[in-house]
């Protein structure tokens, strides 16, 4: 891919930003197949400048830090007395935060450690054992690379990913996942969409309706699970791990080590997620907002890069029924803000966007 044809491709201000030495080490970096990791194993003791971010981003970061805590939501007794209340709080830290932490969600501990270990010993297998997953193709099930808008963003993020896609498909065949992670994968993912249909329950009965309303509509479909590494940074202050965003999906489970580095946007401040024991991050997407008609919210949140690592983190994504070219459009008790959309022409629009805009934004209908 040359110069000129990568800015065809790329958006502006994007296509800007990319001159042809950025562009060299952009393709040395891919043609690697190594990734973040690899570079850290070298021994490097800056941050290459593809990672850096653009001066005017660091100026313009929200104040971090406060005395907000994302809420804790236990399920115990789920389907007790105690599931009003239960109810109550999700719909709360929903509307009010987008973000919340679920503890005794019924995913034995054992499952959340093997998981995190086996995120870990895949990434930390010699290069040559990864890089026979390594692509690009968005249609491959099972892939591992190294920052997926690495051509279009204006700094890449340390950070390295296995990615296995269920959009396509309910299921995985158990060959196409790496064996140094294999049967902590499949257990993992079963027990969580079983989290996530619970959840998708107390979310539908938290908007004033039936308890299988959001599942019905197929809202706890098309799961993508993004297993991801964060290495160690030399100089964590020019880099992120993950770049501010929002999700675009309907709901994100998050399982993360102990480290830390997660952060929410709440109240103009960026809030830290602390971690806690066997507890599970949830958080609101793009186009649960959209349904919601505003009543949910989509946080924007990142991930800071650290000189301690690495951070383990396996993000499961609920992006709905897309195979069918299904629509969905905001509930129909209110005045909608939002057109309808179907899940593909979201996830285009939003892949498209400037950077500076929200997905929301997109299909946001103009106010009367």
């Amino acid at each position: 891919m040359n110069l000129s044809s990568l800015k065809e491709f790329l958006p502006t201000p994007a296509a800007a930003a990319v001159d042809s030495g950025r562009l060299a080490e952009l393709q040395a970096f891919e043609k690697s197949k190594a990734g973040v990791k690899g570079l850290v194993d070298s021994g490097i003791q800056t941050v290459p400048r593809i990672f850096i971010r653009p001066p005017e981003d660091r100026a313009g970061d929200p104040i971090q830090g406060g005395d907000w805590e994302v809420p804790v939501i236990d399920l115990t007794g789920i389907e007790s007395d105690r599931r009003r209340k239960i109810v109550s709080d999700v719909g709360e830290a929903s509307r009010e935060w987008g973000f919340f932490q679920v503890v005794n969600h019924g995913i034995p501990a054992e499952v959340l450690e093997l998981m995190l270990g086996g995120v870990r010993e895949f990434h930390e297998q010699e290069t040559e054992k990864k890089t026979a997953l390594h692509s690009r193709d968005m249609m491959q099930q099972v892939k591992y690379s190294s920052n997926i808008d690495l051509y279009r963003s204006r700094a890449a993020n340390w950070r390295d990913t296995l990615t296995v896609s269920l959009t396509m498909s309910d299921q995985i065949q158990p060959h196409l996942l790496p064996q140094v992670c294999r049967d902590s994968t499949l257990d993992y993912i079963d027990h969580v969409k079983k989290l996530a249909d619970i959840l998708f329950e107390l979310l539908s009965e938290a908007l004033g309706l039936e308890r299988g309303h959001l599942g019905a509509l197929g809202c706890n479909q098309g799961r993508v699970v993004l297993c991801h590494y964060y290495p160690p940074c030399p100089e964590p202050e020019f880099t992120l791990g993950t770049s501010s965003h929002t999700d675009p999906s309907f709901l994100t489970i998050l399982l993360q080590d102990q480290l830390g580095g997660l952060q929410v946007l709440h109240d103009k401040k960026y809030i830290n997620v602390q971690p806690v024991s066997g507890s599970l991050v949830v958080n609101i997407g793009d186009m649960l907002q959209i349904i919601s008609n505003d009543e949910f919210i989509s946080a924007d949140h990142r991930v800071i890069a650290n000189k301690i690592g690495p951070r383990i983190s396996v993000a499961s994504f609920f992006s709905g029924e897309s195979r069918s070219g299904k629509i969905y459009a905001p509930l129909p008790n209110k005045q909608p803000r939002y057109k309808e959309f179907t899940v593909r022409d979201y996830i285009i629009k939003f892949t498209q966007r400037p950077i500076e805009k929200s997905g929301l934004d997109e299909f946001r209908l103009p106010e009367e």
